[in-house]
Order: C-alpha cells, then sequence, then structure tokens
C-alpha cells in the first residue's frame, strides 16, 4: 500500500475577482462559510458548506467567492501515487461533490483547530485519508432544505436563535426541524448553532476583529466567560491563546509566500 501523501492546510477567503492557478499538488477546497465558484479545467462548480471539490494535479482552475466565504483548504502531495488508488482516483475523475455528514464535520473540527498549536503535522497527514473516504463515498444530495437557515445564522450568528426560532425561519415544525438536522446535518440544531458561533468568533480572532469580549457578543456567546469555557472544552485553548498563535502562524504564512 503506497506511503500516505504530504498535506498542509490553510483557511483561505476568495475575492470576487477570479484567480487562476496551476499547481503540481492535489488540493481540496472544502468552505465552511459562503460560497465559492470554481472552474476546473473549463468544468464550473459551486461550493459552499455542503459541497466540496477536488483539484487534480496539473489541472488549471480558477476560483472566486462571495463575501464572507471561507474555505479549508488541503494541499496533498502525491509522489506515493496515493491518489491513484480506487474511489480517490473516480474522485478526481468527478471533482465537485457533496460533503456529507461525515466529511462536514471533520471540515468544520480542522478549520477550528487551524492557529491552534494542537495542529500538528502528523494530525493533518492522518486527516487525508479520512476526508478522501468520506468524499468519495459521499451520495449525491438534494437542495438542503436547511440552506436559508445555516445562511441565515451564518449571517447573523450573534442573533437570538432559539430551536423555535430556527424552526419558523425554516418554516418548519421544532419536531421536523430536529429531523432536517439529524437527516443532513448528523446533528441538533443547537448544537450546529453552538459550533457555527464558535467557527466564526475562531475566525474573527484571528482576524484581529475588535476585543475578545466584542467578539463575544457578535458570535452570539453572553460574554467572554462563555466564550473562554466553549473553546477550553472544544479546543483546549483560551480566545487570548487561540488569537495569539493565529497571528504568529499567519505571519509566518506570510512570510513563507505561501503556494495558491
Amino acid at each position: 500500500m503506497p506511503d500516505l501523501p504530504a498535506a498542509d492546510i490553510h483557511l483561505r477567503s476568495y475575492g470576487a475577482q477570479r484567480e487562476s492557478d496551476r499547481h503540481a499538488f492535489a488540493q481540496l477546497v472544502l468552505p465552511v462559510a459562503g460560497t465559492v465558484l470554481l472552474d476546473i479545467e473549463g468544468h464550473e462548480g459551486r461550493l459552499d458548506p455542503l459541497h466540496g471539490a477536488l483539484v487534480a494535479p496539473g489541472a488549471w482552475h480558477a476560483q472566486c467567492g462571495t463575501d464572507g466565504n471561507r474555505s479549508v483548504i488541503v494541499d496533498i502531495g502525491d509522489d506515493s501515487g496515493f491518489l491513484a488508488q480506487g474511489d480517490w482516483q473516480r474522485l478526481l475523475e468527478r471533482p465537485f461533490t457533496p460533503l456529507a455528514a461525515a466529511a462536514r464535520k471533520l471540515v468544520e473540527y480542522m478549520a477550528l483547530m487551524h492557529g491552534t498549536p494542537a495542529l500538528r503535522p502528523a494530525l493533518v497527514h492522518g486527516w487525508v485519508p479520512l476526508l478522501l473516504d468520506a468524499l468519495a463515498q459521499a451520495p449525491a444530495q438534494p437542495r438542503s432544505r436547511l440552506a436559508a437557515l445555516c445562511a441565515g445564522i451564518e449571517a447573523g450568528p450573534g442573533q437570538p436563535w432559539t430551536t423555535a426560532s430556527m424552526a419558523r425561519y425554516a418554516g418548519v415544525s421544532i419536531s421536523r426541524l430536529h429531523a432536517l438536522f439529524r437527516e443532513e446535518l448528523d446533528a441538533t440544531p443547537h448544537a450546529w448553532l453552538m459550533a457555527r458561533r464558535l467557527g466564526r468568533a475562531c475566525e474573527w480572532l484571528a482576524a484581529g476583529s475588535g476585543t475578545i469580549a466584542e467578539v463575544a457578543l457578535a458570535a452570539g456567546f453572553t460574554d467572554q466567560s462563555a466564550l473562554t469555557r466553549a473553546m477550553r472544552a472544544a479546543l483546549g485553548t483560551t480566545p487570548a491563546a487561540y488569537r495569539r498563535a493565529s497571528q504568529e502562524n499567519g505571519a509566518r504564512t506570510r512570510e513563507e509566500s505561501p503556494r495558491k
């Protein structure tokens, strides 16, 4: 069996202007917020938190994004021929793919872990086969019944969302809302809401947007202490430590002129 490939992970946002690129490594584009339009060798797909893509090594591609887009980008080396195996080769042949619940949970976790001291090369190395397996086995999915609600929460995580208000926004009963979240996201409405609030808080902390107390309130936490407890439980770090590590990583990345 070929050795597992080398891999690097980044969090990236794309501007409204199309940017073209081509590189010798494969690249997973996995949105966690917003929308990205990706053209791979003349075939265009719309990526969002329910849909991702795998760009083959050497393929010309161009991308642009809407306001607020953010994606986990995984650069995958393939010197060992890892991607030529079975299901992964078929994924390269149909690069635009839905993200099933298992894949979405892993992508969200990767986004949260980015910028923390716990994100070690060995951890990223182990994620690649899990991601490719989840993507290769994902069935076709109809448009999400929760798409409008999820977009509304992404746009305003600090709003006073409750299970009842989420059900009203989606136009379904509370029991139906719970069923849809289980079917599409493998989570409860509250658990998904808290994960998205934590994700946005991490994004704003990394960007240096406001004080920690301001970030906590904007993301929907009652105060800075509530955000600190949530980050300790989920990530094993504090808001201040996460911001510091993210800024250090950003400075190091700029010095190293990262690949697109």
